[in-house]
């Protein structure tokens, strides 16, 4: 365990939005450090989903995170020799983490026959989410699944 508690890193706001949580959308999609290729398909994405959706980007971003996000998860908890999944809420700042990297997981596991950029995926991945489908939205129901099933070990919570 930890002797100290981690420091939270400063996140800049991106240039197009000067909003922090695309800017952390940004650094999830970026690969060996090519932030601009990164910037250059997030941007696409959010253009193409505004277009689709008909909402300014950042409030249809919002609406696919609040789609995203999971409520309750399982953590393991170790009790007398036994461990126990024991449900837990997700905090605000975890869970928009938890939902970043769903969403750019499942985007990046679409087939490429499909679609030729990144941008394609992730707008579809965004759209589907938004309608209660994708890879993204099924790792969530899991998440809750897994939580109710286990909640006889609720009396587990530290």
């Amino acid at each position: 365990m930890r002797t100290k508690k981690a420091p939270v890193r400063e996140i800049r706001p991106d240039g197009k939005y000067n909003s922090i949580r695309i800017a952390k959308l940004i650094n999830y999609v970026m690969r060996d450090g090519k932030k601009s290729v990164a910037q250059k398909q997030v941007y696409a994405a959010l253009e193409q989903l505004a277009a689709k959706t008909g909402k300014k980007p950042i409030e249809a971003f919002e609406d696919v995170i609040k789609a995203v996000t999971p409520q309750m998860e399982v953590r393991s908890r170790r009790v007398g020799g036994a461990s126990y999944q024991v449900p837990m809420p997700v905090r605000s700042t975890r869970g928009f983490s938890l939902a970043l990297r769903a969403l750019v997981e499942s985007a990046n596991k679409r087939p490429n026959k499909q679609f030729h950029t990144f941008a394609e995926k992730l707008v579809a991945e965004m759209l589907d989410s938004l309608q209660g489908s994708g890879g993204s939205i099924n790792k969530k129901n899991t998440s809750h699944r897994m939580a109710d099933a286990n909640k006889a070990f609720a009396h587990f919570r530290w």
